[in-house]
């Protein structure tokens, strides 16, 4: 039997977005947003803007998987959204830097197990 490489569909590959703004004036809350932001980072997810987080994920419910961990981690202060979108909603986002168009990111090649 031959085997055919079928490259994931655009819309079963998820962006998961964690976005936040959280308060930063004692102490106590300048720590809660380090280890937030750490935990992000951990969990594999990349910094695209400034408390504007961002993951690729291979299914809708990996990404669900990983929404539900990110509700378990949230600090007792400041507002956090998760949103998930499609790989082919992403794709169609414009990215600029001043007034240039730039590429918009790409999915990785391969997933990563840890």
């Amino acid at each position: 039997m031959a085997h055919c490489y079928c490259p994931l569909s655009g819309y079963k590959g998820m962006w998961l977005f964690v976005l936040f703004d959280l308060p930063v004036k004692t102490r106590k809350e300048r720590h809660a947003y380090t280890v937030f932001r750490k935990e992000l980072i951990r969990e594999g997810f990349s910094q695209l803007q400034y408390s504007v987080y961002a993951r690729y994920f291979d299914s809708a419910d990996s990404s669900q998987s990983e929404s539900a961990f990110i509700r378990s981690i949230l600090p007792s202060n400041g507002q956090v959204r998760i949103v998930a979108i499609t790989d082919a909603q992403f794709g169609k986002m414009l990215v600029f830097h001043g007034k240039k168009l730039e590429i918009t990111e790409k999915p990785p090649d391969q997933i990563l197990l840890f």
